[in-house]
C-alpha cells in the first residue's frame, strides 16, 4: 500500500449532523485551497482519505467528498438532490415517452444569497448545461488554487441560515444525497422522532437497497478502505437509523473501522417535555446500539448533560456563541472533529481507525469522550512549554460530550492532537543559563513536550499524541465567534489591529476513555429507569417493546460499570 491513501467513507445521518457536516466539509475545502505563498507546509493531512476524484459527462475532472448523506424531505432548500456538478440539460430533455406529456413543476426554493455569490465566484453554468469548475492537474489530489481569482470572503447572515444546505460550499457527487420522503423536516406532523422509526427505515427494501447501492459504489472504487465514520443525530429518530446503518456496516465490511460521532444539539429547553423525554430515550437507545456495532462511539455536544437535568452549555474563553443556533454549535463541533480525526488522516505514518479504536476501547470501553481548546491560547512571546505550564493542573480542554466536568476523573486512555503551532514555538526559547521553569522546558522537541505534559496530567493513562504545523481554517461561512483579542492566525494579542479577521486557529483536541463516563452513563440510566412509559406510549408505538427498554437499561448500566475508577470505587 506504499503511497496509497487509506480511504474513509463518511455517512452523515440527520439534520444536526448536516450542520456539523457542512462546516466540516467547508473546512476541508478551505484547507484544499492553499495560496501558493502559504507558510504552513503542504501534505501533513491527506485529502484523498476523505475525497474522491471523478469525471463529469463533459470530461471535467471533479474532487468531491466520499460521502453518503441521509436527511428528510424539505431539508435541502435550494440544493438539488443530484448535486450541481453532473447535471446535463441535454440528458434531461431526452425522454423516452413520445406521447402527450404533462409537466408538473414545483417552485424551487430561492437560493441563499451567500451561495449565489459563492457560485458566481467559483464557476459558471455553460450553455450546454455543464458546470465549469476548477480542474485536477494530475490524478488524485486537491484542485489548484489561483490567487488571481480569489473572491472576497462573503459571510452569510445568521438570519439567512435555515438549513445546513444554506451554507454548504462544497459540490457533492450525485450518489451522495439520499432523501427520506416518508418523514418531514418542517412542521409538527410526520416527524422522525423516535428510535424505532429510524430503525424501521432501513427495514424497508427501498431505503435499504438505496443505501447498499451507494455503499457498494464508493467502497468498490477504494484501494485501501480503512473504514467508515458515521456522523449521526442522537436526539431523534436518526439514532435508530444510525444504529441499523452501523449494524449493516459491521455485517458487510467486517474488519473495517467504524467510528460513530453521536451528535446532540444545544442543551435541553425547559417547557418541551415530550421532546426532552424523546431525546433521553433516543440517546440511551442510540448509545447502547451504536456501541454494539461500532469500533468506537463518541457523543458530541455543547450541552452539559446527557440526561434530563438542565445544565448550562459549555463555554470557551476566546469564543462567544449562541447555543440555540445549530449554525454556531455545528461550527464548534466540526472544528473539534477536524482535529481529533487527524490521526487517521495523516499523510505520513497515519494511525488507522481500527488501531485508534483498539487503543481507546479496551476492556469493553466502546464509548469515549471528546474535548477541545478552541482556539489554543498562544501568546506570540510564549513557547508551548510556557503555555502548558500556565494551565497547571486544570484539564487543558473544554469537554464536548455532555458528560460533565472531567476534573478529578481518571483517564484510562487518550488520543491528543495539537495543531497550528509554528515550529519555533515547540520548545523553550530561554537564553542558555536561565533557570528552567519546568521539566517541559528541557524537552528538545514539541512532540516530547506534549507527550511529557500528558504523562504528568494522567500518569497511568495510555496516551497517543500528534503535533501538527497545519492550523484549522475558519474562513467564511464559518461564523465569526472569536474574541477581538485574536490575530489573523488565532494568536492572543494585547492590542490586535482594528478590523482583524481570524482566518485560521491553533486547536487542541482529545479523545478520552474516562471515568467521567461512569457517572454520565449511570445518570442516564437513572433518568431512564424513572420514566413512566405509559405516558409515552407513542415512543413504544414506533416499534420499541417494553422488553427492549429493559434490555437497553441493563446494557447502559453494564456500559457504565466499564468506567469504574481504578480503585474499584464508582465515581460519584
Amino acid at each position: 500500500m506504499a503511497g496509497g491513501a487509506r480511504e474513509v467513507l463518511t455517512l452523515q445521518l440527520g439534520h444536526f449532523a448536516g450542520f456539523v457536516g457542512a462546516h466540516w466539509w467547508n473546512q476541508q475545502d478551505a484547507a484544499l485551497c492553499r495560496p501558493i505563498d502559504a507558510k504552513e507546509p503542504p501534505g501533513e493531512l491527506c485529502p484523498d482519505v476523505l475525497y474522491r476524484t471523478g469525471r463529469t459527462l463533459h470530461g471535467q475532472e471533479t474532487y468531491t467528498p466520499r460521502l453518503i448523506l441521509m436527511d428528510l424531505k424539505g431539508s435541502l432548500s435550494s440544493l438539488k438532490q443530484e448535486g450541481g456538478l453532473y447535471r446535463d440539460k441535454q440528458l434531461d430533455a431526452a425522454i423516452a415517452w413520445q406521447g402527450k406529456l404533462t409537466t408538473h413543476k414545483e417552485e424551487p426554493y430561492p437560493k441563499n444569497p451567500y451561495l449565489q455569490d459563492l457560485l458566481s465566484a467559483e464557476g459558471v453554468l455553460s450553455s450546454d448545461g455543464a458546470w465549469r469548475v476548477k480542474s485536477i492537474p494530475s490524478g488524485k489530489g486537491p484542485p489548484p488554487f489561483t490567487s488571481a481569482r480569489t473572491p472576497k470572503p462573503v459571510m452569510p447572515t445568521e438570519g439567512s441560515i435555515r438549513v445546513w444546505s444554506d451554507f454548504l460550499r462544497v459540490h457533492l457527487h450525485p450518489r451522495s444525497i439520499c432523501m427520506i420522503h416518508k418523514y418531514n423536516h418542517d412542521g409538527e406532523a410526520g416527524r422522525l422522532e423516535a428510535f424505532g422509526q429510524g430503525e424501521s427505515i432501513l427495514k424497508e427494501p427501498k431505503y435499504l437497497e438505496e443505501l447498499e447501492d451507494r455503499l457498494h459504489f464508493y467502497v468498490e472504487e477504494c484501494d485501501y478502505l480503512q473504514g467508515f465514520q458515521i456522523l449521526c443525530d442522537l436526539h431523534d429518530g436518526f439514532s435508530g437509523l444510525g444504529a441499523k446503518a452501523a449494524e449493516l456496516l459491521q455485517d458487510e465490511y467486517s474488519g473495517r473501522g467504524i467510528i460513530t460521532w453521536g451528535l446532540l444539539p444545544g442543551p435541553y429547553r425547559l417547557g418541551e417535555l415530550q421532546k426532552n423525554i424523546y431525546r433521553l430515550l433516543n440517546t440511551a437507545f442510540g448509545l447502547v446500539h451504536l456501541s454494539a456495532h461500532s469500533s468506537l462511539v463518541c457523543p458530541l455536544s455543547l450541552g452539559g448533560s446527557l440526561g434530563l437535568r438542565p445544565e448550562p452549555p459549555v463555554s470557551f474563553p476566546l469564543l462567544q456563541y449562541d447555543a440555540a443556533l445549530p449554525f454556531h454549535c455545528g461550527a464548534i463541533l466540526a472544528t473539534a472533529l477536524d482535529t481529533v480525526t487527524v490521526p487517521y488522516r495523516l499523510r505520513s505514518s497515519p494511525v488507522s481507525m481500527v488501531h485508534l479504536a483498539d487503543m481507546l476501547n479496551f476492556s469493553g470501553k466502546k464509548v469515549v469522550t471528546a474535548g477541545a481548546t478552541i482556539p489554543f491560547p498562544l501568546v506570540p512571546s510564549q513557547s508551548l512549554p510556557d503555555t502548558l505550564m500556565q494551565l497547571r493542573e486544570a484539564t487543558p480542554w473544554t469537554p464536548l460530550s455532555a458528560c460533565g466536568d472531567p476534573s478529578g476523573t481518571c483517564c484510562f486512555a487518550q488520543s491528543v492532537v495539537l495543531r497550528g503551532l509554528d515550529r519555533a514555538r515547540h520548545t523553550s526559547q530561554l537564553t542558555p543559563g536561565t533557570p528552567l521553569p519546568s521539566p517541559l522546558h528541557t524537552c528538545t522537541s514539541g512532540e516530547e513536550v506534549l507527550a511529557q505534559y500528558l504523562q504528568q496530567q494522567q500518569p497511568g493513562a495510555r496516551s497517543s499524541s500528534h503535533l501538527l504545523l497545519t492550523p484549522c481554517k475558519v474562513v467564511p461561512p464559518y461564523p465569526y465567534l472569536f474574541s477581538s483579542s485574536l490575530s489573523q492566525h488565532g494568536l492572543v494579542l494585547d492590542s490586535p489591529p482594528t478590523g482583524t479577521v481570524v482566518e485560521s486557529i491553533p486547536v487542541l483536541g482529545a479523545l478520552c476513555s474516562s471515568s467521567s463516563l461512569n457517572r454520565a452513563l449511570g445518570d442516564l440510566a437513572k433518568d431512564l429507569s424513572k420514566l413512566d412509559l405509559r405516558r409515552w406510549a407513542s415512543f413504544m408505538d414506533a416499534g420499541v417493546e417494553q422488553d427492549d427498554l429493559q434490555e437497553t437499561l441493563q446494557e447502559l448500566r453494564s456500559l457504565a460499570q466499564c468506567y469504574e475508577s481504578g480503585d474499584g470505587r464508582l465515581v460519584d
